[in-house]
């Protein structure tokens, strides 16, 4: 384990520390400056990842290992994932209960404005963490069909935002890059609404946006991807057998769930994929599915997630026409 008094409250670098980190077994515990010449800074030039931490370990810790691997080889970046999660694993360890962020840079190069000189191996990186301590909640969790549980939060409202995010080529679509400018601004009109000083009712149980991309299709939340059910008329002529009650123990297994794709658009999450993956052998799969305007009305169910907060289950979604459609059953 790893010798230090504390975990540091600041940021560290660990690059090039990580191999000593592991054969030393000690930690490099000063906030180290990052330059204003840094790539991420100067070109959002890396990714990044959150990572909660429960009882010293990181949750779906192959998730984020499958991560750093399919993001360091997307962005052309030189990381030995096992290692570095190895380190994580030691500073979650110490930790106990929290939250680690990694973020990853290309180290500065030779070569001036944007480019890099490529190698075979991919560019040198900066990895920077940072541990914050803090309640992982898990007062309330649902079962996955391969038994694993996942931390769900109490019911909220959703709502349509005006705000859209950008649909990117291969291979940027998908990653968690450090460019996340479109959720930084729709975060911002969130707030606004939740602020406004004749907020209704909504905006006190307001919890998370729905998105959509540049081509109007409905991708994810400000901070969270989205699965839905679809009743074969809109809730307003009809109520289904899929509607499932918001006690029901198995709500993730109940009905046909769908999520929209990530290959143009939007950012494929941890949690996302857990999802997909447990119910991949059940009577249900998780179909990919785009989500538009005129599937909207017909929503039974909707349910935003993401690595930290789990399943974020709605009651409700305020259209941007002002209409609501209510998940609530009959």
């Amino acid at each position: 384990m790893i010798d230090m008094t504390s975990v540091p409250n600041g940021w560290v670098c660990l690059y090039p520390q990580v191999s000593s980190l592991i054969e030393d077994n000690r930690s490099t515990s000063q906030t180290v400056t990052m330059s204003l010449d840094n790539r991420g800074l100067a070109y959002a030039d890396g990714f990044f990842t959150t990572m909660g931490v429960i009882d010293g370990l990181i949750l779906w810790s192959d998730y984020h290992y499958q991560r750093l691997v399919s993001h360091a080889e997307a962005l052309q970046l030189n990381i030995n994932s096992e290692e570095l999660l190895a380190v994580l694993q030691l500073y979650a360890q110490q930790l106990e209960q929290g939250m680690l962020k990694l973020v990853v840079t290309r180290a500065a190069q030779d070569v001036r404005g944007y480019g890099y000189a490529p190698s075979a191996n991919g560019s040198d990186c900066e990895i920077w963490l940072k541990a914050t301590t803090m309640k992982v909640s898990t007062a309330l969790q649902l079962s996955l069909p391969n038994g694993n549980l996942v931390p769900t939060q109490p019911y909220a409202s959703a709502i349509c935002l005006a705000s859209q995010i950008a649909c990117l080529p291969p291979p940027l679509a998908g990653l968690k890059s450090l460019n996340r400018l479109d959720n930084v601004l729709a975060s911002g009109e969130l707030q606004r609404i939740k602020a406004e000083p004749l907020a209704s009712k909504l905006a006190s149980t307001l919890g998370e946006g729905l998105l959509r991309d540049m081509r109007g299709q409905w991708v994810e939340g400000t901070m969270s991807n989205v699965f839905y059910q679809l009743a074969e008329a809109p809730l307003s002529e009809s109520k289904t057998a899929s509607s499932v009650h918001k006690d029901n123990e198995n709500y993730l297994t109940t009905g046909q769930w769908y999520t929209p794709s990530m290959a143009q658009s939007g950012v494929a999450g941890v949690m996302r994929q857990v999802i997909i993956d447990a119910l991949s052998t059940t009577q249900y799969p998780v179909i990919i599915r785009s989500l538009r305007d005129e599937n909207l009305p017909k929503l039974t169910q909707l349910f935003f997630c993401n690595a930290l907060r789990g399943i974020m289950p709605m009651s409700s979604l305020t259209l941007l026409s002002g209409d609501v459609v209510d998940f609530e059953s009959a």
